[in-house]
C-alpha cells in the first residue's frame, strides 16, 4: 500500500485516518487513555507558541518525514497569510514564533516572518535541516539568523554518518557537519552564547527514543570528539506514525507492533504535557490546527473553534477541546515527545 503515492494530498490523509482507525479497534484508543487519567476531553491552557508551517518545499525527501516533504512540492504560504499570521502575534501576548515546512528557509515570506516577529520583541525559532544552509541561495542564511538572534533547532538523525545517510540521503551527514561548523563559527551553540542551537534526534526505525539526557550526552560527546562541533541542548521526537514513516511501517510489517508499543507506553505526565495544549498551528493556506501532526492528517481544529487564521480569536482558541487521535499515542509514549523534546 502507498500512501504517498494518491494522487491527492487530502485522499492520503483520508487513508492515514482511516488505517489509524481500524488498528484502535484491537487496543484500548487514545481518547480512552486519556479518560483513564482524567485528561478527557484534552484542552488547551492558552497560546504560549505560533508554529506557523509555510509549506512543504524542501531540498531533502527524508523517509522519516511526517510532512512529506521535498523538492517537488509546491506548497507554500503566500505574503497574505504570513501577514495575517503577523497580525494576530501583534494583537496578542504569544511569545514564541516556531518557523518550520519543509525547509522554511526556501519559502519567499520566511525571513520577512523572521524580521517582524522579532520586531515585535518575540523569540524566534527555525527548524533547520542543516543542508539548507549550505546552498547558494541561502549563502547568507547564517548571518541572517544570527543577526536577528533566531534560535536554530536543528535536524540530525544521529551522529555518524550512516544512520544519518540512511534516513535523509547520501551524503547528507557530511553536509550537516559543515553546516554545524558554520553555525559554531557564527558563534551559534558556544558556551554563555545567546545564539542558541539545539539538535534533534528522532530514531531511525520502528522504537522508541531512548532517555534525551542519556542520548544528548552520547551526541555532546560524539560530535565534540570527531568533529569539534559544540551544541546548546538535544530534542528527542518519537516518530509518528503518519505519512512516510507510516508507509514504512506498512511496507516493512511493523505497522501493529508500532502501535502496540506506543499505545503499551503511555504515560499520563507525558500526556498532560502535550505540546498542542500551549500552542497554536498554522498551516501553510492558513488552516489553524492543533499540532503539526494533525495539519498532515488533516485534522484542523474542531469543537466550534474558528478553523482559519482570519477569524482568529483568542478566547475560543486559547481554551479549545483539542482533537487527538490514534496517533497521538506517539507524543505520549515513555518520556513523551514534542517540538521541545521529552516531555515528562
Amino acid at each position: 500500500m502507498s500512501l504517498v503515492s494518491l494522487q491527492h494530498p487530502l485522499s492520503a490523509a483520508a487513508e492515514q485516518r482511516r488505517i489509524l482507525g481500524q488498528s484502535a479497534e484491537r487496543r484500548r484508543t487514545f481518547a480512552e487513555a486519556l479518560a483513564g487519567c482524567g485528561l478527557h476531553p484534552l484542552r488547551a491552557t492558552g497560546i504560549q507558541v505560533l508554529q506557523i508551517n509555510v509549506g512543504k518545499l524542501c531540498n531533502q525527501t527524508c523517509k522519516h518525514c511526517h510532512v512529506d516533504a521535498g523538492p517537488d512540492r509546491r506548497e507554500q504560504m503566500s505574503r497574505e497569510t504570513a501577514e495575517r499570521c503577523m497580525q494576530i502575534l501583534a494583537a496578542s501576548d504569544i511569545g514564541v514564533v516556531d518557523i518550520t515546512g519543509g525547509a522554511p528557509e526556501l519559502n519567499p515570506n520566511f525571513r520577512y516572518l523572521v524580521e517582524t516577529a522579532r520586531a515585535l520583541g518575540r523569540h524566534v525559532m527555525d527548524r533547520c535541516n542543516l543542508s539548507i544552509l549550505l546552498v547558494p541561495s541561502q549563502s547568507d542564511l547564517v548571518d541572517f539568523l544570527a543577526a536577528h538572534r533566531v534560535e536554530v533547532i536543528a535536524s540530525l538523525p544521529y551522529f555518524q554518518a550512516a544512520q544519518t545517510d540512511a534516513q535523509r540521503g547520501e551524503g547528507v551527514f557530511d553536509k550537516s557537519i559543515e553546516a554545524l561548523r558554520k553555525l559554531n563559527a557564527a558563534g551559534y551553540g558556544q558556551p554563555d552564547s545567546p545564539l542558541k542551537l539545539n539538535l534533534v534526534y528522532n530514531p531511525a526505525g520502528a522504537f522508541l527514543p531512548p532517555p534525551q539526557p542519556q542520548i544528548e550526552n552520547d551526541f555532546r560527546r560524539e560530535l565534540g570528539r570527531r568533529y569539534g562541533i559544540v551544541f546548546h541542548g538535544l530534542y528527542t521526537i518519537t516518530n509518528m506514525p503518519i505519512s512516510r514513516f507510516l508507509e514504512f511501517l506498512l511496507r516493512s510489517g511493523n505497522y501493529d507492533r508500532y502501535m502496540d508499543r506506543l499505545a503499551q507506553a503511555f504515560n499520563p505526565a507525558a500526556a498532560a504535557g502535550v505540546m498542542c495544549r500551549n500552542m497554536l498551528s498554522v498551516g501553510w493556506d492558513g488552516t489553524l490546527y492543533d499540532c503539526d501532526f494533525n495539519q498532515m492528517l488533516d485534522l484542523p481544529v474542531d469543537h466550534g473553534s474558528p478553523r482559519h487564521i482570519r477569524d482568529f480569536d483568542w478566547q475560543a482558541l486559547g481554551g479549545r477541546c483539542i482533537v487527538n487521535g490514534e496517533h497521538c499515542y506517539g507524543c505520549t509514549a515513555g518520556h513523551g515527545s514534542s517540538c521541545g523534546g521529552a516531555t515528562a
